[in-house]
């Protein structure tokens, strides 16, 4: 989709919304993946974890490479031409939309998020190759049924879809409340669709620490789980192989780094 949205023309609006006087998830790791669009709170908050949990900084980009190597596969293997992401954060380089279309680009994507920051820089999500469709949704993760029937107005709901949801679940405090959410969201998608989840782990007490901080700064809080909890996620789907496994090691490339050993765990399974 190229050409203006019309729910998106509101920038007053959407900078009202926008409040710089906290630090932000999204802008916090975008300011940890290399990219510019953050603010003085961001940074500092970004600056002081990186003194307790260097590490984390491995995380948001270690991440962000497994989005790339699952949606290739996805499209390439897979035959998957439709993908929802939810928690879609700012735009840096190879989103979704980029990777899947390099593939395939007759690619339909579906970008969902609430923040407002996310909302002005939409524009620069909502390219698409003249094949494909690239759209974007304001709208929030705890209703996944609205978010089915907008994004039905892009996407086929009747044929395979993959939902993306990374490191975005740990803003659900409830785990039970996480899982119903995913569990909502792929009973509105048909058999032969595929669920990918990536979070940050509690597998380390620098992690663990790491979060702590970043929780009692002000922002909206984030909380880490456990490998066997993120492997909950998938319950009643079929993994792909390797499993739910750290980020680097789901089938990484001659490019990946697998001995980075980052407190962030993956995993892609398909429904039946």
């Amino acid at each position: 989709m190229s050409g203006s949205d019309p729910r998106l023309d509101s920038s007053a609006e959407i900078r009202a919304r926008i409040d710089t006087s906290k630090p932000h998830s999204a802008r916090f790791w975008n300011y940890f993946v290399g990219g510019k669009d953050n603010y003085e709170k961001d940074r500092e908050l970004g600056d002081q974890i990186k003194e307790i949990f260097p590490g984390l900084v491995d995380v948001a980009r270690t991440s962000r490479h497994f989005l790339g190597r699952a949606v290739r596969h996805l499209a390439g293997e897979q035959g998957i031409r439709q993908f929802l992401d939810i928690g879609t954060g700012l735009p840096t380089a190879d989103n979704t939309h980029d990777v899947a279309q390099r593939v395939a680009p007759d690619s339909r994507i579906v970008y969902v998020d609430n923040d407002p920051l996310v909302l002005a820089h939409a524009r620069a999500l909502l390219t698409s190759t003249p094949e494909g469709v690239t759209s974007y949704i304001d709208a929030n993760m705890y209703e996944p049924e609205a978010i089915l029937a907008a994004a039905g107005e892009t996407l086929d709901l009747s044929r395979p879809v993959a939902l993306m949801i990374l490191n975005t679940l740990g803003h659900v405090s409830s785990y039970d409340e996480a899982r119903d959410l995913v569990n909502r969201l792929m009973a509105g998608l048909p058999s032969g669709s595929y669920l990918v989840i990536s979070d940050s782990t509690s597998t380390s007490e620098g992690m663990i620490a790491a979060s702590e901080a970043y929780n009692k700064s002000g922002a909206i809080p984030y909380y880490v789980r456990s490998v066997e909890e993120i492997t909950g996620f998938f319950d009643g789907l079929t993994l792909t192989d390797p499993g739910v496994t750290q980020v680097t090691r789901w089938r990484p490339d001659p490019t990946t780094d697998t001995t980075v050993a980052a407190d962030a765990y993956a995993g892609v399974a398909r429904k039946p």
